[in-house]
């Protein structure tokens, strides 16, 4: 299915177009695009159905690799799977985590 959206483009010095500007309704509508305060159902499915916690579930849902997610939080990526692999993973590991996703830590924490 192929909806219309509203947008406006923008172009560079060059007259190519350089940005897209979309209304944040329809943005948020977009698929990919997580809304504040909202867990996808991708994330529960991968959470539920393979058995990972949710750290690595919200990663896998953004397409970041483990080695991503290390550099965006200034850690090793075997320390990054620690925390990942980790039953009970501390508040300040997963403030940083969400932070690094882009979430916030209720998104994280369920």
């Amino acid at each position: 299915m192929s909806a219309l959206i509203n947008y406006q483009t923008i172009l560079d010095s060059n007259g190519k177009p350089a940005f897209v500007v979309v209304p944040y309704a329809e943005f948020v509508k977009l698929p990919g695009v997580v809304r504040p305060g909202m867990i996808p159902n991708e994330v529960v499915g991968k959470r539920i159905m393979n058995e990972v916690s949710m750290l690595a579930a919200w990663r896998e849902y953004l397409m970041l690799t483990q080695e991503e997610m290390a550099k965006r939080m200034g850690i090793t990526q075997a320390g990054y799977a620690q925390i990942e692999a980790a039953k009970r993973p501390r508040k300040a590991t997963l403030e940083k985590a969400a932070a690094a996703m882009g979430i916030t830590l209720d998104q994280l924490a369920h």
